[in-house]
């Protein structure tokens, strides 16, 4: 464990987690650790993730931007469960002198509450009327807003490295395969600003994910590297 400072908190994952009830899954990860960073957790079935499970896509964004250097938390942010479930995540940042050594994260799994809601709704506003004002006025009643980028929940790293490649390869719309040594390079470079290869074993996955050597990695990260530096 990273400090004595974390064991504070698993006995309060216990508690939060009998106590907000089912609906809410409650993690704490020890920042040491990437690959297997969850050391206590509670109503787990929400994620399907169990003690040993690694830190998700946006995990590993923040430690890359050290965007927790600005705040101490982050709330009701979108995730998307192991069934394909939408999730409200919140996370606490905890810190040990400045340093992040572990965070404390929230989820909570709405959709009972809003499967009533849109019942609900329904009554109110009978799909049927809706779908009439649609087609005579062209537009939505209800616009949606851009959907945010996605926290993704995973109980292995390297099922996390292969969410985050099948990510990369799906945007470019390309297949593993066929990836040019340019595409090859663009979705290292994605996967680098995403903080994937903070995880122990990154290379290996991502080799095997993009049908290249681990070599041929080390060398589009070396690559990256030095572009990065001359541009500083």
């Amino acid at each position: 464990m990273a400090c004595a400072l974390l064991q504070q908190y698993v006995k309060l994952v216990e508690f939060l987690g009998y106590a907000l009830g089912p609906s809410y899954e409650i993690a704490l990860h020890d920042l040491t650790e990437k690959d297997k960073s969850i050391i206590a957790i509670a109503n787990s079935h929400i994620s399907g993730r169990e003690v040993g499970a690694p830190l998700t896509n946006v995990a590993l964004s923040i430690l890359r931007d050290k965007s927790y250097e600005q705040m101490d938390y982050r709330v009701n942010c979108y995730g998307v469960s192991v069934n394909g479930k939408d999730l409200r995540s919140s996370t606490l940042y905890i810190k040990d002198g400045g340093e992040l050594v572990g965070m404390l994260c929230i989820n909570f799994d709405d959709s009972g509450y809003r499967d009533i809601s849109n019942q609900l709704m329904s009554l109110c506003h009978p799909d049927i009327f809706v779908n009439d004002l649609a087609s005579r006025t062209g537009k939505t009643v209800w616009p949606e807003a851009a959907a945010p980028v996605p926290e993704q929940f995973h109980a292995t790293a390297d099922a996390a490295a292969a969410d985050a490649i099948g990510r990369e390869l799906e945007r470019l719309g390309v297949t593993a395969d066929r990836l040019t040594s340019e595409e090859r390079y663009q979705i290292i470079a994605s996967l680098e600003a995403g903080g994937t290869f903070l995880m122990k074993g990154a290379v290996k996955d991502v080799a095997a994910g993009l049908h290249c050597s681990q070599a041929s990695v080390y060398r589009y990260l070396n690559r990256l590297k030095q572009e990065k530096n001359e541009q500083k």
